[in-house]
């Protein structure tokens, strides 16, 4: 069963929503304060979405949702009374998924929630099939979700490689890629790199890696890839 966690500081509208989302089957509770919501999340007992008010007594919902984004993988639905679209924008920035006013039905609520936990879930499941290319840290996430942190090389090797789309990358446009001004980069530094990095993702990963050199063309990245 799904779970959901209220962050609500109003009694009644936090009471309203876990007692109907639980009638929907789904499992729902329900927090006050920005303590609480640090708390349940300290816990280790992730909720698989939040609702989060943005008043709330102890903090900013928008800061809250900006601060616990970096280490929570869940949805994140923002219910306030902050309808202008400039609020909109804050929320989306903050790291929410979904927006919505306080004057919204608690069946709109579920809906929200219900959307929210299919793209998740779809989300999850494409993530443990393929490999994830994280664009802001440079790093390489295997199916099995072992990570490989990238250097700036690595990952600019690495990123162009999957924006093929599995289509081979010449060596020529790859050792201009990783150039960098006032020093040589010639075929033979294109390999090591690429073999320093076939090692690495091999001990890391503990899979086959999905580099392939294609002899006299260049290299392709031969599984499929999601690019964050």
């Amino acid at each position: 069963m799904a779970r959901v966690l209220i962050v609500e500081d109003e009694p009644q509208l936090r009471r309203d929503l876990v007692e109907f989302l639980a009638l929907c089957d789904l499992a729902a509770a329900g927090v006050a304060t920005a303590a609480g919501l640090r708390q349940a999340l300290a816990d280790g007992d992730s909720p698989d979405v939040i609702v989060l008010d943005v008043g709330l007594p102890d903090g900013n919902g928008f800061e809250l949702a900006a601060e616990i984004r970096p280490r929570y993988r869940g949805g994140i639905i923002m219910l306030t009374a902050f309808g202008g679209s400039d609020d909109r924008i804050r929320g989306f920035e903050s790291g929410a998924d979904i927006y919505l006013v306080k004057y919204s039905s608690l069946r709109e609520i579920e809906a929200a929630i219900r959307s929210l936990l299919r793209r998740t879930e779809n989300h999850a499941t494409a993530a443990r099939d393929n490999w994830v290319l994280d664009s802001r840290n440079w790093a390489l996430t295997a199916p099995n979700q072992r990570s490989i942190n990238l250097t700036a090389t690595e990952f600019a090797l690495v990123n162009l490689l999957c924006r093929h789309g599995g289509d081979v990358c010449e060596r020529q446009k790859l050792v201009d890629t990783l150039a960098r001004p006032k020093t040589h980069f010639d075929s033979q530094h294109l390999d090591a790199v690429v073999s320093r990095l076939r090692r690495k993702i091999g001990d890391r990963a503990d899979l086959p890696v999905p580099i392939k050199a294609i002899y006299g063309v260049g290299y392709t990245f031969t599984a499929p890839v999601i690019i964050r």
